[in-house]
This record gives structure tokens, sequence and C-alpha cells, in this order.
């Protein structure tokens, strides 16, 4: 829980993006259709799209509220505003913008975003904060609204969830840095802009193994088993990955990244500490990393291991594969 040296805004600060417009250099704007702007995933998708052509700067129409306490004047906040803020990690950028306050007095604020193309390379996140001056100081963050929407310009369906990359590759003929590990079955790369998985088709029979969909129960059995093995990796190659460079704000808390980084936080974190809120555990978790924990690294390994293996169905994959082996074991025995 983070201590704040002023008096915060308790309440819902409710905010969501009503609609957006795209246009291409020079020409006119045109409306984004609804099924682009998912308000259950909270997702604008901007990707390329038989629908669309190919567009330079985007407008994005926001709408919000906040509670009528913080407009009070006998209160302790004064000239109170409220901000939305897009990043996106992978180009740094950071964008602003005030919500308009209504005159009639109507709780409705509304605000327009405006984007460039080339200023994103994948999803950027949207928050929304509600500011004012305390105690005499100016720009004070008095509440930050829970929802956080995401402008995907790569993807033409808003979807929170992403599937992760497989592609087949010959190690051996690859580059120099997929020859250094021509004897492993798989990579898990996370240098892109979303996890993907090398397979390693030197090994004979991995690729048509990994991709059958059907095959003797042996194979099946053995296939399962196999997945449910390289999926664990995936999951704990991704977490190290996203805790391995976490953003931290002026009194040293770690706060979640952007993208698939903070996905994969927020999927995984539970089961490694399931007895602290996300926030408090991305702290243990940064503590650990960072030798201030009296736990330190190597105790969390193990959690990291047990949340991986959970993520992936090892448990229930394993002893099937157990039982099927004893049945085909009995069989060849009959």
């Amino acid at each position: 829980m983070k201590v704040y040296p002023y008096r915060r805004l308790t309440g819902n600060v409710s905010w969501r993006i009503d609609g957006a417009r795209l246009r291409a250099e020079g020409e006119p704007w045109d409306d984004v259709e609804s099924k682009y702007v998912s308000v259950v995933e909270h997702v604008v998708a901007l990707g390329p799209d038989e629908d669309r052509s190919e567009w330079s700067e985007a407008r994005l129409r926001l709408s919000g509220g906040i509670p009528a306490k913080a407009l009070d004047p006998s209160g302790p906040w004064q000239d109170v505003r409220l901000v939305a803020v897009l990043t996106e990690r992978a180009t740094n950028t950071r964008t602003a913008t005030e919500f308009h306050r209504p005159a009639d007095d109507g709780r409705e604020w509304t605000a327009e975003l405006y984007l460039r193309r080339c200023d994103l390379l994948d999803r950027a996140s949207v928050a929304v904060h509600v500011v004012a001056t305390v105690d005499g100081v100016p720009g004070r963050v008095i509440a930050t609204s829970d929802v956080e929407w995401l402008v995907d310009v790569n993807e033409a369906t808003p979807a929170l969830a992403r599937e992760l990359e497989v592609k087949m590759v010959n190690f051996g003929a690859g580059g120099s840095r997929l020859q250094r590990f021509k004897e492993s079955p798989w990579l898990v790369d996370t240098t892109g802009r979303i996890p993907a998985v090398r397979v390693n088709t030197d090994f004979e029979g991995l690729g048509d193994l990994i991709g059958a969909a059907g095959g003797s129960g042996a194979e099946k059995t053995v296939r399962e088993l196999l997945l449910a093995q390289m999926c664990s990796e995936v999951w704990t190659a991704v977490f190290h990955s996203a805790v391995g460079d976490l953003e931290v704000e002026e009194d040293g808390a770690p706060v979640f990244p952007h993208g698939w980084q903070g996905e994969v936080l927020r999927e995984m974190l539970p089961d490694v500490y399931p007895d602290r809120t996300p926030e408090a555990a991305l702290r243990e978790v940064h503590a650990a990393r960072t030798g201030t924990s009296a736990a330190g690294w190597g105790e969390l390994q193990a959690r990291i291991h047990f949340a991986a293996a959970r993520r992936a169905d090892v448990p229930r994959t394993l002893s099937t594969t157990v039982r099927d082996l004893e049945r085909l074991a009995q069989g060849d025995d009959a």
C-alpha cells in the first residue's frame, strides 16, 4: 500500500473510449466501426483490415466522470482536472489530453486523444488520472481509474489475450544465434512484440509430433506431455522477461509494464504469491530480484516454477500420461 503526503480522492473514477476516427495523410476523417472497439475487453483495434486503408492519424473519443465530492469548493482539492495519458513502452511514446468539464454542471466529461501511427509500434495503454492542486501544490494526482484501455495498432480484432507464435525453424541452417542452440529442441524468444517459440526441425520427427492431430495412443500421450513441458518453459521465460526491466516510481515501487509483459504478470502473480494482491506481489518479486528481500531470488524460483507449471496444466497432463502408460503396458502384457 502506497502512502501519500496529501489527501487522496476515494470513489470510482469511471471512463471509456466511445469511438475512434482515422484518416490517411491529406484525407478526411473516417469513423471506426463499433466492432473494432470492445467495451468488454477495453481494447481498440486499429490494425490492418480490409474495411479500412492505411492511416496516419487517429482520434479517440473519450468520456468519463469523477465523484462529486472532488468538486466541492470547501474540499481539500482545487483546480480539479481529468487527464488521459497514452503510453507505449516499445517507442517510449507518452501523450496526454485533458477532459473538458461540462458547462451545464453535468457529470460526464469528454475528451479527444490524438495519436500518430508513426509513433506507435505495438500496443499502447490509456489510463485516466484526476489531477488537482493540493495544499498549494499543483499537478498532484489524487486518483487513478482502475480501468485501463489498450490501443492495438497491429491487430484488427479487439482482444485482450494474444496467441503465442510458434514457428518451425532449422537451427543448424539458421543464423549464428540459432546455430549456437542447434542441440536444443526449441527456444522461447521474448525479444519481439509478442513471445514466440522456435521449434528446431533438426530434431527428426519433432515437428510432425507437435503438429499432428491424431496418431496412436502412445504418440498422443507423448505429444501432450511434450506440449505441456514446452508451455511451462514458455511461461517461465516470459515471466522472467517481464520482470527483467521493471519501471519504478519515485518511491521505488515497481509498476506493471504495458503490453504482453503486463498481461503475463497479472496472469501469473496470483499463483506466485496467492496471499497477496497483484501490486503487493509485484513488489515482492522486485524486492527479490534487486536483493532487498529476505527470501531472495533463489526462493522465488520455486514459486515461478510452480506458477508456470500450473498455467501449463502440467500436473493434470502428467497424471494423465502416467495412467495412459499403465493402460498401454497392460495392453502389451495381454
